[in-house]
């Protein structure tokens, strides 16, 4: 008997397997921090003898050489990948062994990349399921202008032609078993639901219902922004990535905060944004560590800036440390856990701002000046916004904050958690800020006056 495992990367949107039968297993697409992968073997009883990646990732760092280092398995990477370091070059149709009765075929499926590659998981010689990375996702397929903006509609039409080769050579009840899809960036659209099949993807995916040139206009026009620092990932992927270092990051001082702040660092507090609202250090900024601390801090710092970490709890650091780590922030310059209180001197004090609901800003009288400043992306904001607001992404905020007017600045995005980001950012620049807390869907109900259509960038 085979069996699959899944490790979910909440923060990076992501998903990883581990799959074998009863003495040996194969790794896809494993995160950087491999001890994760270790232990799911460990439980298992079962030993890593194949390790093998999809396609060079551009939303985090690959974990596959480290792991194949500490096991002796043999690392498979598609051939046409171009990367600078030792492994086993996969080609379309190759076959191995995972364990006795348990193969693993390879089906080229170029289009989240040009070289990208799905493995088809086979018991006896009947397929049971198919790692399909970025490939046919749930609902959706992975996106195909991460690599070069010119082969984007290339791409484009590789993928519909990959869906289709999946749902041809598969049996309808085999497993779709994505990496992307769950959050990640990488993913045209977010998954439809938790799990698929061939046979579902077939009734529902537009790339397996749509014709190419239908599909690939829609896809083409779907493509919401890249983060920032998939710009690194890539070549740091490509290159061979260094081992995880997790040990713990110096502890910071009051003044050893004071002294990064002063230096222009960044120093970034962990907390949940209500308890960050009430009392803060100033100047720091607020990515939650239970939100997409990876994807939005690793968007919006400058790269290679040192950051210090301040949590509510060890705990809470470490899994911060690690979340950062598969994004490449491999080493905080320094932390601080427990009381705010304590990471400010005697003579300072904590700063605070309010925060809101849609129905506080729609109960503001028509004399009281206030600015809206909508962080949501374009392509959310398309569906909608309140007349009269700003629109500057959050991705964008940090170096276009001249262009918010002056006055009370009522900040929000689509639920709380970009608008705690956004008015941390504001009010580390000493502007004064309310943040709105709410879901964007509260807002029409409250009677704030809304607006579609053309402008939606304004």
């Amino acid at each position: 008997m085979f069996f699959i495992d899944t490790l979910e990367l909440e923060g990076l949107g992501n998903r990883s397997y581990l799959a074998g039968g009863t003495h040996t297993a194969v790794a896809v697409d494993p995160p950087r921090d491999v001890d994760q992968v270790l232990a799911l073997a460990a439980r298992r009883g079962v030993r890593i003898s194949h390790v093998v990646e999809t396609h060079v990732h551009n939303d985090y760092v690959s974990g596959g050489l480290e792991l194949a280092r500490l096991t002796g398995a043999v690392h498979h990477v598609p051939a046409a990948a171009r990367v600078s370091f030792a492994r086993t070059p996969v080609h379309d149709g190759d076959t191995f062994t995972v364990d006795a009765g348990i193969t693993l075929r390879a089906l080229a499926t170029p289009g989240h990349t040009p070289h990208h590659t799905s493995y088809v998981l086979e018991e006896h010689g009947a397929a049971v399921a198919v790692f399909t990375g970025g490939s046919l996702l749930i609902g959706t397929v992975g996106r195909p202008d991460l690599v070069e903006p010119r082969l984007t509609e290339e791409l484009a039409r590789a993928q519909h032609a990959s869906a289709h080769r999946l749902a041809g050579e598969l049996p309808d009840d085999t497993a779709v078993l994505p990496t992307h899809g769950f959050g990640s960036f990488c993913s045209s659209a977010q998954a439809d639901g938790d799990s698929t099949t061939i046979g579902k993807e077939k009734a529902g995916n537009d790339a397996l219902v749509q014709d190419v040139d239908a599909f690939v206009a829609a896809l083409l026009a779907g493509l919401d922004d890249v983060p920032a620092y998939y710009a690194h990932m890539g070549p740091a992927n490509a290159a061979g990535p260094a081992p995880v270092d997790l040990t713990a990051p110096p502890v910071a001082d009051a003044a050893g905060i004071a002294a990064r702040l002063a230096a222009g660092e960044w120093v970034v507090d962990l907390r949940n944004r209500i308890a960050f609202a009430q009392g803060h250090v100033a100047g720091s900024f607020n990515f939650e560590a239970d939100g997409k601390l990876a994807t939005y801090l690793a968007w919006l710092i400058p790269w290679g800036k040192p950051v210090t970490l301040l949590a509510q709890s060890p705990e809470q650091l470490a899994k911060a440390q690690r979340e950062l780590a598969r994004v490449g922030i491999d080493r905080p310059a320094a932390a601080a856990t427990g009381d705010p209180a304590e990471w400010i001197s005697a003579d300072e004090e904590l700063r605070s701002f309010p925060r809101a609901t849609f129905a506080d800003l729609a109960a503001l009288g028509a004399c009281e000046h206030r600015i809206v400043l909508d962080v949501r992306r374009d392509s959310e904001r398309a569906d909608g916004w309140i007349k009269g607001s700003v629109h500057i992404p959050i991705h964008q905020l940090h170096r276009r904050q001249g262009e918010v007017p002056a006055g009370v600045v009522w900040v929000h995005c689509a639920g709380g958690m970009r608008a705690g980001i956004a008015a941390s950012l504001l009010d580390a620049a000493g502007r004064d800020v309310v943040a709105v807390d709410d879901s964007f869907d509260a807002a029409r109900g409250a009677g704030l006056p809304m607006a579609t259509g053309p402008g939606s960038r304004g």
